[in-house]
């Protein structure tokens, strides 16, 4: 099998999260069409490897192995503030999407790079914690509680990205959600990620002012290209 390692940027702006899902889908459903077609027909055509950057409307979107109970807004609570709900196929409990938050989806076909889950779990991390290096915040990832976390085992730990992924095929699709500019008092709505007692950050809380989101996508990329090229 021929392997590529370039990656593909697409930036889709401001999307609602069922057109970004159909989106990856879309992507993810052309990468596995073209490995089925190599094996059928003893091919070696390369697949493509897809960065999808996106901000959401409010949406908290849950796990397959997710606890509603994680849930503290009741209905009428989350249709006064305009949250929408949706169950997914991803790995990983609750969290929230929204306006000043990147999402990153990379929709790669792994065998192009390394076959091995928990490392790109770990790589994903990497980049983040890279990324905010950039922007002079320390971070880290934790392989007990995933995600990127500031503080971590202090009493002060928060987190700062959230993770969630699922691969079929050695096809990734879903990925991580960084809190850049985020209003961070949508989270009072869920327990994240099902942890209780655990904060969440932003970039921009962090810092004391607000970040230029371009600039995280750009290094966000530049990172993406780094670990995935030379892993």
């Amino acid at each position: 099998m021929n392997t590529n390692k370039q990656i593909e940027i697409k930036k889709l702006g401001f999307k609602e999260y069922s057109k970004a899902l159909e989106i990856q889908n879309y992507y993810h459903d052309e990468i596995c069409n073209i490995k089925l077609s190599n094996r059928k027909n003893n091919n070696s055509t390369p697949t493509p490897n897809y960065l999808l950057f996106v901000e959401h409307n409010h949406v908290y979107t849950i796990g397959k192995s997710g606890d509603l109970n994680n849930l503290l807004f009741n209905q009428n609570l989350l249709k006064e503030k305009g949250i929408e709900l949706i169950k997914i196929g991803r790995g990983g409990d609750i969290t929230y999407h929204g306006p000043g938050q990147v999402v990153c989806y990379p929709i790669f076909d792994l065998e192009n790079f390394f076959t091995d889950i928990h490392k790109y779990l770990r790589t994903l991390e990497s980049i983040v914690v890279k990324t905010l290096k950039k922007f002079e915040i320390d971070s880290i990832g934790s392989e007990d509680h995933t995600g990127v976390w500031i503080d971590k085992g202090t009493v002060n730990e928060r987190k700062i990205c959230a993770l969630g992924i699922k691969a079929s095929r050695w096809v990734t699709k879903h990925g991580l959600a960084l809190n850049v500019n985020t209003d961070l008092s949508y989270f009072d709505g869920i327990i994240p990620c099902g942890l209780k007692g655990k904060a969440v950050t932003s970039m921009s809380k962090e810092i004391g002012k607000e970040v230029n989101i371009d600039e995280v996508i750009e290094e966000l990329s530049h990172q993406f290209d780094f670990f995935f090229k030379n892993h």
